[in-house]
């Protein structure tokens, strides 16, 4: 996913968060002189994944053009506790204005990013990927897929309108796993379709109908191996459920092609920066 397609939904977000923020307006930078000038450092305080400058430079460029921002680090770096990753010029009152906003957005896809390059790392030498779900921020889907992409792990499906997932309610309501993709053959043809399943029984009848993809939910690790010689170049296998850190690498060793976990977008933690304001004295009038 690039920047480029997120461009139309950037702004969205940006326009969003400021409206909520400033409302009718900053009635606490207004204290300040409009001819005020200032410089201003954004300092990271953890070890992190950077991402969402798009989204930082955004804020500042809907509030006030005459701002400069001066990137030491792209997305997708590693940074260390204290380390600078930004420096902006400009009218004091909009850089105020749209400080917390713009460090919202850094810090919250910087830590979705993070946490995306430690599941990425951890399995960095074996073939099965890691797949981000859609249990993300309401408002920032896109956004938080692109930072795990930036992270180094890969997306799911980006909503309910791309990509076809039948799940046991879908099922119950259909009548059975085979009617259920028979309908969704019929519906949205050349479409890849997957099916969550629980159990062998389940997996069988899902290859039987020619399903694409196994969503193999809350399987232990032998069930998993199981299942990846009974599919073996039937179907691509995800694994999910209750998989953690600490498990990743014995449930990739499993041979599944695909984990997915939430994790990745919803049980993140902020990543804390600083912004450090240095504001230029005007000279005295006579």
């Amino acid at each position: 996913m690039l920047l480029e397609v997120l461009d139309e939904d950037l702004l969205r977000q940006v326009r969003a968060a400021l409206d909520e923020d400033i409302g009718s307006g900053d009635i606490t930078a207004a204290l300040i002189p409009p001819e005020q000038t200032a410089t201003a450092a954004v300092i990271c305080r953890d070890t992190a994944v950077v991402c969402g400058q798009a989204w930082f430079n955004a804020v500042f460029a809907e509030l006030d053009s005459r701002i400069s921002i001066t990137w030491l680090v792209r997305d997708g770096d590693t940074v260390r506790n204290n380390e600078t990753l930004c420096t902006l010029t400009g009218p004091a009152r909009p850089i105020l204005t749209g400080e917390r906003t713009a460090l919202n957005f850094l810090q919250t896809l910087s830590a979705t990013a993070t946490c995306a390059r430690r599941y990425a790392d951890t399995i960095a030498d074996l073939p099965t990927r890691i797949l981000d779900t859609r249990k993300t921020i309401p408002g920032l889907r896109r956004a938080q897929k692109y930072a795990v992409r930036i992270g180094g792990c890969d997306n799911h499906r980006s909503g309910l309108y791309d990509g076809i997932l039948i799940k046991e309610n879908h099922i119950a309501a259909t009548g059975s796993i085979g009617q259920a993709i028979r309908n969704a053959r019929d519906v949205n043809p050349g479409v890849m379709v997957a099916v969550e399943v629980e159990n062998e029984g389940q997996i069988q009848q899902a290859l039987a109908a020619g399903a694409d993809h196994l969503l193999l939910d809350n399987f232990s690790l032998p069930a998993l191996a199981a299942a990846v010689q009974t599919a073996a170049g039937r179907a691509e296998l995800e694994a999910s459920g209750g998989i953690t850190l600490d498990s990743l690498r014995e449930t990739a060793r499993t041979g599944v092609d695909f984990i997915s976990t939430g994790t990745l977008t919803k049980n993140i933690q902020a990543i804390d920066l600083s912004m450090i304001f240095d504001i230029q004295q005007q000279p005295e009038s006579n």
